[in-house]
């Protein structure tokens, strides 16, 4: 079992920052695959940025080039940098985990493969 605490989330201007955390207790987290997802008004969850227990990462289109997706082992803690923020990135961001994993964007960035959830940390943009 896994329980997964996001932070970091609030409120910036347009081409603003934030750089999310999702602390892990209970298993190895370092051996899991990790992701971010989020959920926009009105909108489906979306796989926004996956990584691997070996580092290797994947973006959604919207995001690349902006978001950075990067792991802590030692910390237990996931992070995600959002640079260059759109009001389109206004949205609930969950971080999700599981304890299988493949090294395909597809699968990384589906919702369907992830067992583990956050509760969510919101974000909002302004223009």
């Amino acid at each position: 079992q896994v329980q997964l605490v996001e932070s970091g989330g609030g409120s910036v201007q347009s081409g603003g920052s934030l750089r999310l955390s999702c602390t892990a207790s209970g298993d190895t987290f370092s051996s899991y695959c990790k992701a971010w997802f989020r959920q926009g008004p009105g909108k489906e969850r979306e796989g926004v940025a996956g990584i691997t227990p070996d580092g290797s990462t994947f973006y959604a289109d919207s995001v690349k080039g902006r978001f950075t997706i990067s792991q802590d082992n030692a910390k237990n803690t996931l992070y995600l940098q959002m640079n260059s923020l759109k009001p389109e990135d206004t949205a609930m961001f969950f971080c999700a985990a599981a304890p299988w994993c493949a090294h395909l964007s597809t699968y990384l960035l589906s919702n369907a493969n992830y067992n583990y959830w956050g509760q969510g940390t919101q974000v909002t943009v302004s223009s």
